[in-house]
């Protein structure tokens, strides 16, 4: 298993590419989540388009950890916890964030509902893990979410009438990517991440095609923007994002990992802006740089 890197020390760290790169590339891929739903969601039913997502992830890794002999679990409890962790990090959480935005709830409210996580997981960490949250971090997960906050603040508006039932589950999603980043920092470690990644995605489509088949047209239709979007997102985000999430959970606090995300709607922010020409308010530019402060200062600080 690989230990966690000090954030003290600095010799350690430049000898670590990864330990540099992994945080950057991840939100950068993260990021690119909110593009692609607003790219794929006029055209496709959210969960039908999720389902497809999992099962290609499914079919490309699963013969590749094969050919490279990756171990896959080798008890019924390892592929319990792979399964239960795949369903909270992915089929609750992507499922619930995307039927509510599909079902009206403003795109700006969902992240600043999801914007909780790291509030969340610093609350929970020292219950499930026994891992102490040092007022240091506390400051910097206070201040990315305020970061965070004016980034999103002129998306916002004015709503009213906003519909209960997709805030609660926005809500539930939130909880669910949490207590899914907890449960794999508890029952992932030894895991192969290569199979580990595969047991997930089979969770989540557990989950998620029997709903979508259920409750939706399963229209997926094969044009550029949703062949483009599937690719990205099966590819980029569902191979090579929850590739970084996993390590830096196994490498790190909890508590920091969950710190990045604040760092998400500014590059979204950024790519909407450089991508579709959406403009970016003073405050906005204001909030992503207390953002990235706010996200240093948690992710120095030791748990």
């Amino acid at each position: 298993m690989i230990k966690p890197v000090r954030g003290d020390s600095a010799t350690q760290a430049v000898r670590d590419p990864l330990a540099q790169l992994a945080p950057v590339l991840f939100v950068l891929i993260w990021s690119t989540g909110f593009i692609m739903a607003r790219l794929v969601t006029p055209h496709a039913d959210p969960l039908s388009f999720l389902a497809l997502r999992y099962l290609l992830v499914i079919a490309l890794l699963a013969p590749v950890a094969w050919w490279f002999g990756a171990q896959w679990p080798a008890t019924l409890r390892d592929w319990r916890d792979g399964l239960i962790a795949g369903v909270l990090l992915h089929g609750i959480y992507l499922g619930g964030v995307f039927w509510a935005v599909d079902g009206g709830l403003p795109a700006g409210i969902a992240a600043l509902i999801v914007g909780l996580q790291p509030l969340a997981t610093a609350m929970l960490v020292g219950l499930t893990l026994g891992e102490k949250v040092s007022p240091l971090r506390w400051l910097g997960i206070a201040v990315g979410f305020a970061g965070a906050l004016l980034v999103i603040l002129p998306r916002l508006g004015v709503e009213t009438g906003l519909p209960p039932g997709a805030v609660g589950i926005v809500l539930i999603a939130m909880l669910s990517i949490t207590l899914g980043t907890i449960w794999q920092k508890r029952t992932g470690g030894a895991q192969d991440v290569r199979t580990n990644t595969v047991v997930h995605f089979v969770g989540a489509a557990l989950v998620t095609l029997p709903v979508a088949l259920l409750i939706e047209e399963n229209r997926v239709p094969m044009i550029p923007d949703v062949i483009f979007g599937l690719a990205w997102s099966v590819l980029v985000m569902s191979i090579g994002g929850i590739f970084l999430l996993l390590a830096l959970i196994r490498r790190g606090a909890v508590a920091g990992v969950a710190a990045l995300l604040y760092l998400v709607p500014p590059c979204s922010a950024l790519m909407a802006w450089l991508l579709f020409g959406e403009t970016l308010a003073p405050v906005q530019i204001a909030g992503m740089a207390i953002a990235a402060i706010g996200v240093a200062i948690a992710s120095r600080a030791r748990a």
